[in-house]
């Protein structure tokens, strides 16, 4: 019984930042690989970015390069997302998915949780 539940969403002005996070339970979460994936207002899903486990190591989008940071923490079964200088195309819902990703892959939507609002405007 897989339980994904995304928080932290919410308004921010472009430029802003935010910090998603992701409570995981029903499988062993620290060897799990783990993604983020949002889907736009136009219902086009885009994968974000990936964390590697075992291991940790991550791969990021191009559009979110150098802005975006993925991270877990282990000990609380819990995924984020540091999204720092948004900008208005960020806007989308954002999920948190148990799986790889990359620039051609995303996880099977089976694998993604509810899923928490993002809006970037000022």
């Amino acid at each position: 019984q897989v339980q994904l539940v995304e928080s932290g969403g919410g308004l921010v002005q472009p430029g802003g930042s935010l910090r998603l996070s992701c409570a995981a339970s029903g499988f062993t979460f620290n060897s799990a690989s783990m993604s983020w994936v949002r889907q736009t207002p136009g219902k086009a899903v885009e994968w974000v970015s990936s964390i590697y486990s075992p291991g940790s190591n991550t791969a990021y989008a191009d559009f979110v390069k150098g802005r975006f940071t993925i991270s877990r923490d282990n000990a609380k079964n819990t995924l984020y997302l540091q999204m720092n200088s948004l900008k208005a195309e960020d806007t989308a819902v954002y999920y948190c998915a148990k799986g790889w990703g990359n620039y051609a892959y995303t996880p099977p939507r089976g694998n993604w949780g509810q899923g928490t609002q993002v809006t970037v405007s000022s």
